[in-house]
């Protein structure tokens, strides 16, 4: 690979003797990088006429490749690989830009540029990954998550180059086996700073410098890890063992304290959204109790059904607020809502001489707060008016609740087996029909369907998923 290197470099560049042993040193670390990121790896370097040439590759082991060929040897043409152009004329890297290869196919890249010691661009790493994989490439490496033994061994061939572990997007230490950091890169430095250590950690007795004392514990031989609290930053300390004679050990930090920050923000956010929905609920079960208390002081059978089918409709939308209340967060499983509207309707319809039975059936996902309560109130109506409508004359009843939850739009149907009725002749400007139809169309921004006959009525709707 050495000579392929040097050879195109002095026929297609103009790069110096000393930029080419640069780009040959790059080349050793290419394969631990490319199973690494499980990706395709190359170094491109700047033609005379414009254009760059591939000087050395890298296919990922365990993970599909691009290229069927080896593309040593043909050119990145400006047209098709815009990112290394930029990259390259720049000097600065380039992210997640799409590409076309030297075999017609669309892949994403990201690219870093190879400098020298005077900061000349004189070359490109180029990471590449199919347009199919789900995993774009990144733009950084990242250490977080990933497994120990992988972490130490692309680590034993980055260390030494200090290009490459610059690219890291966490503070890295190496500590040789005289207890000493051999090496750290620009990140670790400036954390250092922030936590107000004056000196540079480099060449420092590493015990002097740190930040958390960690054990080998469990299966992970060579591997450690502790969460320290240093002031108002939190970090993860990660230490894996090197399997290379010159050097100990590696030190990787990880700055949680953003993270952190935004846990803290979230169960305070949590506990203010569990009192608020236990307000609303508290208020609704009180107005559903005035009802209550203002229904048995009347004598009037028509004004009666009347207050006990607003204070089911109260109770529905208070029902959704405790499941709310106990989440404590601003959604809640659909199916939970429909169970507690059941069992709310049955309490309330319950007679000796009558049998109901509403089963639920199909799927169950989470909604937001806004479509839980309106998806409530419809399905409160329409339970209503099956149980006291659809069943005069009758000892029992069936009634499905059927959930179908769709990519863009999901589906409630209410069934029953009832004795059905004229759709056609339904009061326009019913109080129920109004509540369903404003509800679905205005507040769930879905339709309405009905269809009604002898053998019971069949009603849809649905609303568009979060």
């Amino acid at each position: 690979m050495m000579d392929t290197i040097e050879a195109l470099c002095r026929k297609y560049t103009s790069l110096a003797p000393a930029d080419i042993a640069v780009i040959q040193g790059m080349s050793t670390v290419l394969r631990a990088l490319a199973s690494w990121e499980e990706a395709d790896i190359f170094v491109d370097c700047p033609c005379r006429d414009g254009d760059a040439i591939v000087v050395a590759e890298a296919k990922p082991d365990g993970a599909p490749s691009s290229y069927r060929k080896s593309v040593v040897g043909l050119l990145a043409r400006r047209e098709n690989e815009p990112a290394v152009a930029r990259t390259l004329r720049l000097g600065v890297g380039t992210k997640q830009m799409k590409a076309l290869t030297q075999e017609n196919r669309r892949t994403v890249q990201s690219v870093e540029p190879i400098k020298n010691s005077a900061g000349k661009v004189i070359g490109a790493l180029v990471r590449e990954q199919r347009m199919d994989e789900r995993r774009q490439a990144s733009g950084r490496l990242h250490f977080s998550d990933r497994d120990p033994a992988k972490i130490a061994n692309a680590l034993a061939h980055m260390a030494g180059n200090d290009w490459l572990t610059e690219c890291i997007d966490e503070a890295l230490l190496i500590v040789d086996r005289t207890g000493r950091v051999a090496f750290c890169n620009s990140l670790a430095r400036s954390l250092y700073q922030t936590l107000g250590y004056l000196d540079d950690p480099m060449g420092q007795r590493y015990e002097n410098v740190r930040l958390a004392e960690v054990r080998e514990e469990g299966e992970q031989a060579g591997y450690a890890a502790a969460e320290v609290t240093l002031g108002r930053h939190s970090l993860l300390v990660k230490q894996i063992r090197l399997a290379r004679e010159d050097m100990a050990f590696a030190v990787i930090v990880q700055d949680l304290t953003w993270k952190r920050e935004q846990e803290k923000q979230l169960v305070l956010k949590s506990a203010v959204v569990k009192e608020m929905h236990h307000r609303v609920k508290n208020s609704l079960q009180t107005v559903a109790s005035l009802l209550r208390l203002q229904m048995r002081r009347l004598d009037d059978a028509a004004l009666q059904d009347v207050l006990e089918e607003s204070m089911n409709r109260i109770l529905s939308i208070a029902t959704t607020h405790e499941l709310l209340s106990r989440s404590g967060v601003d959604e809640v499983m659909i199916g939970e809502v429909i169970r507690n509207i059941r069992n709310n309707i049955i309490r309330a319809f319950s007679r000796p001489d009558f049998h109901v039975q509403i089963r639920q059936e199909g799927d169950d996902f989470p909604v937001n707060s806004d479509t839980a309560t309106s998806a409530a109130l419809v399905i409160n109506e329409l339970l209503q008016n099956s149980l006291q409508y659809a069943f005069r004359g009758r000892e029992q009843g069936g009634i499905r609740i059927v959930v179908s939850r769709g990519e863009l739009y999901s589906c409630i149907e209410v069934i029953d087996d009832g004795c059905g009725y004229d759709t056609v002749a339904v009061r326009p400007d019913s109080l129920g029909l109004s509540i369903v139809r404003t509800m679905v169309e205005d507040r769930l921004h879905g339709s309405l369907k009905t269809e009604s006959g002898s053998g019971g009525t069949h009603v849809m709707f649905d609303f568009r998923n979060q």
